[in-house]
Parts: C-alpha cells; structure tokens; sequence
C-alpha cells in the first residue's frame, strides 16, 4: 500500500467513525438498535456525514502543522479557539460538542495566551486529546520517537492530565507505526518500542501501561466501554481494532459500544484507517463525509511535509 493512502484513511477514518458514531452519542448501551450505516441525527441533530468536534479539531491541529510546517502550540490553541468562538473548521459553520475539558484549556487561553493550558485534575482526564490526534504521529511518522514524544505534547494544549497525555504518546506510537508499515500484530504487541528500549526510557503511567501490555485483548462488553475517559475510551477502541478484520467491522463495534460513540469511533478510525488505507473505508461511508476535499488535502500535505523533511 501506498504510504499515501494510510494519511489519507488515517484522516478519513477518523473523520468517518465520528460520523458514524454521532448517531448514538450519548445513548446508553443496550437501549438502541444497533448501526451499520452513516445516517446523522443523533444529540446534536446533524445531516448524515456531518462530524463533531472530533473531527473538526483534528483539522484545526492539521491545518496548523502544514500552514506553519512546525509543531507551534499557540498557534494550535488560537486554531481551537476560532472554532470555539467561531465554528472555524466545523461541518456546520458552529461549534459543535464541545468537551468539558478543552472548554476549561480554551477559556484559559482566552484569558492567558499562554501555550498548554490543559488541567491536570484526575477529573480532566477525558479523551479529547487522543480523538484529534493524527495530525501529529502523520506529521512526523518519519522517526516514530519523535511522533510519540510529540503526540504526547499535543494533549497538554487542552488534556494535561498525565493519563490524556501518556495515552496519546501511546496511541501516536501506534498510528506513526502503521504508517511505516508495521503490522497490526506488531504494533499491537507489548513487545512493541518506537525505538530500542523506548518505554523503559520514557515509560507510561501504569494505567496506559496496562492497555500496552494487552488489557483490550482480554475484555469484553460490559468491561469494554464507549466511555469519555481516556483510558476506557483508548482500550475500547483498540479492542476494536484487534477483533475486527475490516475497517467496517471495527468501526461498527466500536460505536455500537455507545455512550461517547463518536469520539470511540474516531479513535478507532485513525488507527484502522491508517492500516487499511482509504480504499479499505466504505465507499458508500466516504461519499457521505462533509469537507471530504479539505480533510484529504489535509493529509496530503502532512504526507509531503514528512516526506520532505525524511529526504532532507
């Protein structure tokens, strides 16, 4: 597979499991029927195809590492912001689920300016840091230390809880892996380091280390939830990635699981959309997604960025 179309179905995937899941947002599981198709509603009342804010920050991250060709976390948290006050980057022209977390990090900002203004409180510890994620493990898949140093900065913009924070190092680990080609029995295994040694160097607090070392493969439903935390909201997602074959099957498990359907879904589609590429998302899924163009010439441009920067 091309290396191009892992970035394009990282960005897609994510893009689609959001506009999957939004249906079931906030629905508890066992109280609706099953989905297996793109059809919006949900809370937050959308066109089918339409995405949240999952999404919609994911491109406000992407659109500030190919506009500024660096990683500026100022300039990341002013993109945030502009969708915030603005809807900057929406599917709808507003600001659309926004979490309870990054509106705490974005008042702040308001007020500060300053660069990471994420809370650490154990109660901040949502998964709104590891749903926008895949710009940067894309942007810098060329040395996959570094896109897992750099996923894990990321979070401190909006999550700097040490949980949100050490599950997009993880997490980034995984997507920068893919994308060199690594298989998903690697990059799924507790044997697997983004370089020798990596995580007794840097290691993960215990409760990411946990889901490393294969939690998500043991547990089922009611164990495995749909949850906003990001520990639930990261093994859930994995767990659907191991048990699945198809990025459809996968996608449907995972928000099938309910509650925070759309954010498990996106967490879920970065991954698998990177390891089974943009013609391994359903065509009928893809032509439904709002923005299509925008978010694959988002990815495109992460892609010659860090092809340039591997060849220089």
């Amino acid at each position: 597979m091309d290396k191009i179309d892992r970035y394009k179905g990282c960005m897609l995937g994510l893009a689609t499991g959001d506009a999957l899941g939004t249906t079931l947002e906030f629905m508890e599981p066992g109280s609706f029927n099953p989905i297996d198709e793109i059809v919006g509603g949900g809370a937050f009342n959308l066109q089918p195809g339409q995405w949240t804010d999952d999404t919609a920050m994911s491109l406000c991250l992407a659109k500030s590492l190919t506009a500024k060709q660096a990683f500026d976390p100022v300039d990341q948290l002013e993109r945030y912001a502009r969708w915030y006050t603005e809807g900057y980057m929406s599917s709808t022209g507003m600001c659309i689920g926004l979490g309870r977390t990054t509106h705490i990090a974005l008042e702040k900002f308001l007020d500060t300016h300053q660069a990471y203004c994420g809370p650490v409180q154990f109660d901040t510890a949502g998964n709104g840091s590891i749903m926008r994620l895949a710009a940067v493990p894309l942007f810098f898949a060329d040395d996959v230390a570094m896109a897992t140093q750099m996923s894990g900065v990321s979070s401190k913009t909006t999550h700097g809880n040490p949980l949100a924070v050490d599950a997009c190092r993880y997490f980034g680990s995984i997507i920068s892996g893919i994308v060199q080609g690594k298989s998903k029995e690697e990059v799924l295994s507790d044997k697997y380091e983004p370089a020798p040694n990596y995580w007794n160097a840097n290691p993960l607090v215990s409760e990411i280390e946990t889901i490393r070392q294969g939690s998500f493969k043991r547990l089922e439903p009611p164990q495995i939830e749909g949850s906003g935390f990001v520990i639930k909201s990261l093994e859930a997602a994995l767990w659907a990635f191991y048990k699945s074959t198809t990025f459809r099957d996968g996608c449907m498990m995972a928000v099938n699981l309910g509650d925070d359907a759309d954010t498990t879904g996106a967490v879920y589609g970065q991954m698998a959309g990177a390891y089974y590429g943009i013609n391994g998302i359903p065509d009928t899924w893809l032509s439904k997604i709002a923005r299509r163009d925008l978010i694959e010439s988002l990815a495109e441009d992460l892609f010659k960025l860090c092809t340039s920067r591997a060849s220089n």
